[in-house]
């Protein structure tokens, strides 16, 4: 069994990694804005720049998962996407509607990640239950907004590659938020609110 302090330092390292991931997709949203001058670039940097406040300030977790398989699903969700490519099909009314879900996932990523407050985490793991905002509708707003935002970019790049990896890091995130909800079935509180709030990712559909 691991001790306390060495349980501390991995989660020190843990979020020291993840804040330097969101500052380097920050850092490329900026740059992208400044070339482009699209709005879009902007709010994908204050949506990072959110992320990296989230993971230095983030409330330490009750329960967490040591399973290799759920880190490796919250790894797959969360970075995957990086795979997509610009290098596919544009066609107008796609990079319209791409646009669109897009902005519409950023908007459920923030509100989500407002509500969260300090109880935001990054694989399975037990910091409390939260049900405002958009959790009051879906149990898992972020990776609910994660698919709106990678279908958005499919939209906008057709491609058999990105439809692969947007395909594959849906899987990962629907896979994380089974093996959160493993964790947190252990708490009264959560069992009440899975009753309460039906659908995980998308109402009426799943």
């Amino acid at each position: 069994m691991r001790s306390h302090a060495a349980d501390r330092a991995i989660r020190l390292l843990v979020n020291l990694a993840g804040a330097a991931g969101a500052v380097f997709f920050a850092r490329a949203s900026l740059l992208f804005y400044l070339q482009t001058h699209r709005l879009i670039g902007a709010a994908f940097f204050v949506e990072q720049a959110w992320f990296v406040a989230a993971f230095l300030f983030r409330r330490p977790a009750r329960e967490i998962s040591h399973q290799l398989g759920a880190w490796l699903l919250a790894a797959g969700g969360t970075f995957i996407g990086l795979l997509l490519r610009p290098d596919a099909v544009h066609v107008v009314w796609g990079v319209q509607a791409g646009l669109a879900l897009q902005l519409c996932g950023l908007g459920l990523a923030v509100t989500a990640l407002v509500a969260l407050g300090r109880s935001f985490g990054f694989v399975a793991a037990d910091r409390g239950v939260v049900t405002r905002g958009p959790y009051a509708i879906i149990r898992h707003p972020v990776y609910a907004a994660y698919v709106l935002i990678q279908s958005g970019y499919l939209l906008q790049a057709i491609s058999w590659r990105n439809a692969a990896v947007v395909v594959l890091a849906t899987g990962c995130n629907i896979g994380r938020a089974l093996a959160e909800e493993r964790v947190l079935s252990a708490s009264a509180d959560y069992r009440k609110y899975r009753q309460q709030v039906r659908w995980r990712l998308i109402p009426g559909v799943l």
